[in-house]
């Protein structure tokens, strides 16, 4: 069947359905193969803790790099979603059957960049920040698997969000489960060794990532080819279009910024508590790990209302995007409130989870507790500004995420460190993100008002669901 003659099926409810049942349909899956991707980022780390801190403390060096990968891809695919949804809302089947498929090479191309710097950088990478040679060396190891096989990684975020864009939500978290379990499951088999299986340390750990990242990639790529009726991959409609790339990246580079931003952050926080001992720096890595899992309900949300802004922008439904922002925020700080007490509650659980010595506990039971009450600003900053990108005005996502990640939290940190003691540089997260939050809501009201304005001059009617 052509593009011409198909209609779309599973998407119409995108338009269609009341908002809270809409959200729980598409959000939900998100979060909960959101959780299990976050719980395998976090039982990587507890495994690779139990062979030495070094080891726990290169891992965490190596986020950044991860970092800037999962950026290009999930930017990518968020454009693509972007594009998908949109299309499908007005109507055109063409563009979003060709958009589909450039997401392919494009993700091809961004694993061949990631090839080369695996073999040619990541070494300079890890022993430009750190002189232990051991951290340099056990780095080395895992960002250079990771980097050379992420084709896996790409190809999997691109088509779980297709199945996103075209209302498959659950069966993109069938995708992203198979990966997480499949590395779950391998993570102890390859790091310390099993039966004829030899013990290969950080390096195992790379390789059961990969593993993982390939399952979920074939999964999403089935799962397209007989659930997704709104589009259908065709070689033929690889090759770029300009203009369907113009619209990619105008939506795409602004979230592959907010996600690399993360890894950019990072990277600085590392130099930071670097001055003060690497310990610190791995105590800042077993913190991002556990508040990732604690942020995952509200990412999984946000991927899932990504469809929902777009298709229902396209549509000019406009009073759907309302409900659907509100109610996300209710949800999402909700969450993450429960997420900080409980953080706040059992610091010293948590840090045991990943091997901690004595020494690591004296301080980062204060880090995780202090860290941990920037969650729900950070929440609400989050869902606030997630439908700038679906209605045009991504650069303001930019800008929010910008100050985050960057601006607020890394100056903050700088000038804290420079009275010479750690502890005062655990509430830099807490000052970024209700910094931000404050941006965020500022900018939100604005832009909520101009949707309301174009939906006027367009004559579009609110629907009442």
């Amino acid at each position: 069947m052509s593009a011409e003659t198909r209609r779309p099926g599973s998407q119409d409810k995108l338009g269609t359905m009341p908002i809270g049942r809409l959200l729980v349909t598409m959000s939900v899956p998100m979060m909960i193969s959101m959780f299990i991707q976050a719980l395998y980022n976090v039982v990587d780390s507890m495994f690779v803790a139990r062979l030495n801190e070094d080891a726990l403390t290169a891992v965490s060096m190596a986020f950044p790099i991860q970092n800037i990968m999962i950026a290009l891809a999930v930017g990518t695919g968020v454009g693509v979603n972007a594009l998908v949804s949109r299309s499908l809302g007005e109507g055109n089947l063409r563009r979003a059957e060709k958009a589909a498929n450039v997401q392919i090479f494009l993700d091809v191309v961004y694993a061949v960049l990631a090839l080369l710097f695996g073999l040619f950088g990541a070494h300079r990478f890890f022993a430009g920040q750190t002189g232990v040679e051991r951290i340099v060396a056990y780095g080395t190891e895992y960002a250079t698997v990771v980097c050379c096989w992420s084709l896996g990684m790409f190809l999997a975020q691109g088509w779980e969000k297709l199945l996103i864009a075209t209302g498959n939500a659950t069966h993109s978290m069938v995708s992203q489960a198979l990966g997480a379990v499949v590395n779950i499951l391998l993570d102890p088999v390859l790091i310390f060794g099993l039966g004829p299986i030899p013990a290969m340390g950080v390096r195992g750990a790379a390789i059961a990532t990969v593993i993982g990242q390939y399952a979920a990639a074939l999964c999403a790529f089935l799962l397209n080819l007989r659930r997704n009726t709104a589009t259908r991959f065709d070689l033929r409609q690889v090759l770029p279009d300009l203009k369907i790339l113009k619209f990619i990246y105008s939506v795409g580079l602004p979230s592959m910024l907010i996600v690399g931003l993360s890894g950019v952050s990072s990277y600085f926080m590392n130099r930071i508590f670097l001055g003060f001992s690497t310990t610190a720096t791995a105590v800042y890595g077993i913190w991002l790990k556990i508040q990732s899992f604690g942020f995952m309900p509200v990412f999984g949300m946000n991927n899932g209302t990504i469809a929902i802004y777009s298709y229902n922008y396209g549509a000019g439904k406009t009073e759907r995007i309302f409900k659907t922002l509100r109610l996300s925020l209710l949800v999402g700080a909700a969450i993450t409130l429960a997420v900080a007490v409980l953080y706040v509650c059992i610091p010293g659980t948590l840090l045991g989870l990943f091997d901690a010595s004595e020494y690591m506990r004296s301080f980062g039971v204060t880090a995780v507790r202090l860290c941990a009450l920037s969650m729900p600003f950070g929440a609400v900053t989050v869902i606030l500004s997630s439908p700038f990108q679906s209605v045009g005005r991504a650069r303001l996502s930019l800008l929010v995420n910008v100050c985050r990640q960057v601006l607020f939290q890394v100056a903050a940190a700088w000038v804290l460190s420079r009275f010479g003691h750690l502890e005062p540089v655990w509430l830099a997260p807490l000052i970024a993100e209700a910094l931000t939050m404050c941006v965020a809501a500022v900018l939100s009201r604005r832009v909520m008002g101009q949707v309301r304005q174009e939906a006027a001059q367009r004559g579009a009617q609110p629907e009442h669901t």
